[in-house]
């Protein structure tokens, strides 16, 4: 199981207001801020995401390395994909796969994904025998 994950982005600002529009669609609606100074030396600042008391989603200002990464958001159901997938378009996400179903994994695997504006693909998945 992961606990947390990390991701480096060019612009924390941007992408802050992305992932506030984008992950409540998905039930993460807490926002934490981490502030570097508290930790080890050297220890960036973070900007968290999350729900039910966890923040697992972590942003920090760097260089991003978009093909190093692929983010695989739980939703709950085939309507939290599409919906997720809208907001990340509409707030200046690229699409990459259109909402629907991913039979080469699964007949049941629905899902959508998107790059977001450091190129990062995101998925939005909904696998009713795991969720």
């Amino acid at each position: 199981m992961l606990d947390h994950i990390f991701l480096t982005v060019s612009d924390i600002g941007r992408s802050i207001a992305f992932y506030e529009a984008v992950l409540p669609h998905v039930g993460m609606t807490i926002r934490h801020d981490y502030d570097g100074k508290d930790g080890p030396a050297g220890h960036p600042d973070l900007k968290g995401f999350g729900a039910d008391g966890r923040i697992p989603f972590w942003l920090r200002h760097g260089t991003p390395a978009p093909g190093a990464v692929h983010v695989g958001f739980v939703a709950h159901s085939e309507a939290e994909v599409r919906n997720a997938h809208e907001a990340a378009l509409q707030a200046g996400a690229t699409n990459k796969i259109t909402p629907g179903p991913q039979a080469y994994y699964d007949p049941r695997y629905f899902a959508g994904q998107v790059t977001d504006p450091d190129g990062y693909t995101l998925e939005f998945v909904y696998k009713p025998w795991q969720h």
